[in-house]
């Protein structure tokens, strides 16, 4: 009898253990069962000036079927989507007086990237009749107002070169380049601002808008005829450079290399990134030409034209109504003086032994020096014989008008 309840005993023991053993597993098999996907869907939209974009209707479906949710930003332009089911998403970004933006995003187990937005100036989508006489003139604005993006700077040939003011005569009414200077509606006293920001520029008749490199301009807004008070040193135009920022570039690098005639290239490197607040740009860029400066003759001879220069942009969102920025530009160029071509030695000595009583030529180098004792109007010099000895194009100066212009040079030197 002491033997089966000894059994017996035994036997609940070994059932009470394997029911523990069971439990046990069932909760460990439990506890590895696979968690449900979920991700989170993250953003921050913002307008063209990178400012936050506030209250801007988010809505998140998923492609498949007719799961959806929608959110409005705050006043960083943020938003998020929580415990979003793993796959693929159609995200649509919408607010009054903006384009609408739609793009697909896939949702992954726990993913949580931040994705950013740029809205465009959109369209006015509402619809307004109002029935009034029409005013003489307008009231609201006497400024001619227009603006050249980027995409418009690189699709132009030769606006995108460093030094070039095509990207301003190419696109605007009324302007064009005359001995070197810009000149718009016939007057060359204008205004270049970075951002907003005057540019100091004391010299009316100094051009800054060669030094801002082409690829470094997001868009130049141009004002002309009728400008406030704001930009009243100048009275011809004034144009406002938005340079390029980091908040289109994901850890991102630019190469820009070409090759024209006269050996002329301009290229640029750029490099740029940004977080949700900070934005930075940097880019540096060299050109070379042949063909620097405009030749006093048909040859092209000593006119070599280089440069190099550095653009650096930092952009600092510290609050929803508050942004820092530091945009800093740094250049150099070298210019060679064209001359003519030399005619060389053996021309120099034909036109020695030649006789052409009473005047008197010497060739010294690339100068032809010529003696009028009766003055040049009585002159009988045969001038084609001299030009196919020397088979060089040149053109003359009177010595005093020569020796004026040195003086001129020494003074400004000895100054």
């Amino acid at each position: 009898m002491n033997k089966w309840k000894a059994i017996r005993k035994a036997f609940i023991r070994v059932f009470i253990l394997v029911v523990f053993i069971l439990a046990f597993l069932a909760l460990g098999s439990a506890s590895a069962r696979p968690p449900e996907m979920f991700g989170t869907v993250r953003g921050i939209v913002h307008d063209p000036r990178h400012r936050p974009v506030e209250d801007a209707r988010i809505t998140l479906r998923k492609a498949e079927s007719g799961w959806n949710q929608e959110t409005l930003t705050d006043a960083e332009g943020k938003f998020s989507f929580d415990a979003v089911p793993a796959g693929d998403y159609t995200l649509r970004v919408e607010k009054d007086g903006f384009q609408s933006v739609e793009t697909s995003i896939p949702v992954a187990s726990g993913s949580a990237l931040i994705h950013h937005f740029a809205l465009e100036v959109g369209a006015v989508t509402q619809r307004v009749e109002v029935s009034a006489a029409a005013g003489p003139i307008d009231t609201e604005s006497a400024t001619t107002q227009s603006a050249v993006s980027r995409q418009e700077i690189a699709r132009a040939p030769g606006a995108s070169r460093t030094n070039s003011l095509q990207l301003i005569t190419d696109f605007v009414p009324g302007a064009y380049v005359v001995h070197d200077q810009l000149h718009v509606r016939g007057g060359h006293q204008v205004s270049w601002l970075v951002d907003g920001v005057p540019v100091p520029n004391a010299n009316i008749a100094g051009n800054v808008g060669p030094q801002f490199d082409p690829k470094d301009i997001e868009t130049v807004e141009i004002q002309r005829g009728g400008l406030s008070a704001d930009y009243g040193d100048r009275t011809y135009a004034a144009f406002n450079v938005i340079t390029r920022s980091g908040f289109e570039r994901n850890r991102e690098g630019e190469l820009v290399a070409s090759l024209g005639s006269y050996n002329e290239t301009n290229d640029q490197l750029s490099f740029g990134d940004h977080t949700s607040r900070f934005a930075y740009y940097a880019s540096v860029n060299a050109n070379r030409t042949d063909l620097g400066l405009e030749t006093p003759v048909s040859q092209v001879v000593h006119d070599l034209g280089s440069g190099v220069g550095g653009f650096l942009s930092l952009i600092f969102n510290a609050t929803p109504t508050d942004q820092l920025r530091l945009a800093t530009s740094v250049r150099g160029d070298h210019f060679q003086i064209p001359d003519s071509a030399d005619p060389g030695d053996p021309a120099r000595e034909i036109l020695r032994k030649q006789q052409f009583t009473p005047e008197e030529l010497h060739a010294i180098g690339c100068e032809l020096y010529t003696y009028f004792p009766n003055g040049i109007g009585q002159s009988k010099l045969p001038w084609p014989r001299i030009h196919k000895i020397l088979n060089t194009p040149g053109t003359g100066r009177n010595w005093n008008s020569v020796t004026k212009m040195l003086e001129i040079a020494e003074n400004l030197e000895a100054s």
